[in-house]
């Protein structure tokens, strides 16, 4: 598969992410080739989440609201190390990251086995125009009530991340 020029160039995976070839953009959504992805959640001190509205331009998910940074992980690169540069690209914002949890390739993924960071920031995010046409800070439950009443509106990867972590925070009830 020949990818064109300046086209970005994935790692294809198996069901168990290891690499099986690589393979461009296009024909890694248009195949549904199993391919990664990393999302971050960023949280401020008052402990909202920042989302974003994805821009009308993206091939997945146009319009939608999604993770605060998300992206692909480039052909060679490792999950943490796109974490942190998609965090750069996407919001200007340069901390560390903490890895919550993997979840494997498959529907509610697009495809992608997928890994979910979190970090904490008050700095105000300088945000990519092309990718991002606008984001917000809110409150996990709000955003999730949210979801409920409109859930076309937010990315399916992103409703599911979004309610794990909440599930994950919430103490366990001794039964």
């Amino acid at each position: 598969m020949a990818n064109s020029p300046g086209e970005e160039l994935f790692d294809v995976v198996d069901r168990d992410d290891v690499v099986v070839g690589q393979a461009g953009r296009a024909d890694v959504h248009k195949q549904g080739l199993l391919h990664r992805a990393v999302h971050m959640f960023v949280f401020n001190s008052a402990g909202e989440l920042l989302i974003h509205l994805r821009s009308a331009g993206k091939d997945e998910f146009p319009g939608v609201w999604t993770s605060s940074a998300c992206g692909h992980v480039d052909a060679g690169e490792s999950y943490d190390a796109a974490a942190s540069r998609e965090l750069r690209e996407e919001l200007g914002l340069d901390t560390s990251l903490e890895r919550l949890a993997k979840f494997p390739a498959g529907r509610e993924t697009a495809n992608e086995h997928t890994v979910l960071y979190r970090t904490s920031s008050d700095q105000v995010p300088e945000f990519d125009r092309k990718e991002i046409e606008q984001i917000a800070w809110q409150a996990p439950l709000e955003v999730l009530a949210a979801i409920r009443e409109t859930p076309d509106r937010y990315s399916p990867v992103f409703r599911m991340m979004l309610e794990w972590t909440v599930a994950a925070s919430q103490p366990q009830s001794e039964g």
